[in-house]
């Protein structure tokens, strides 16, 4: 899923509508098991997930997020931050 937003431009009197995708940078930790690279992201170390290149890897990660970010799978930890004095 991605985040994207509408702009409306008026240019020469012609009103034009933009969609744009804003892109996310998420960071995950990954390492090689025999012939296979294992990873997961950084804010959901629970969900793992696995593939024969990098770039596999890479694919199924911006599956999982995506399917964390909809709903589609329940119970999902979340982090947060807490203000203490």
């Amino acid at each position: 899923m991605n985040a994207s937003f509408c702009a409306i431009i008026m240019l020469l009197g012609v009103t034009k509508q933009l969609e744009v995708t804003l892109m996310e940078t998420k960071r995950f930790v990954y390492y090689k098991d025999d012939d296979m690279w294992i990873g997961w992201l950084k804010e959901y170390p629970d969900y793992r997930t696995q593939g024969e290149t990098i770039d596999e890897l890479k694919d199924n990660l911006k599956d999982i997020y995506s399917d964390l970010r909809s709903g589609s799978i329940p119970y999902v930890y979340q982090i947060g931050e807490l203000r203490v004095a």
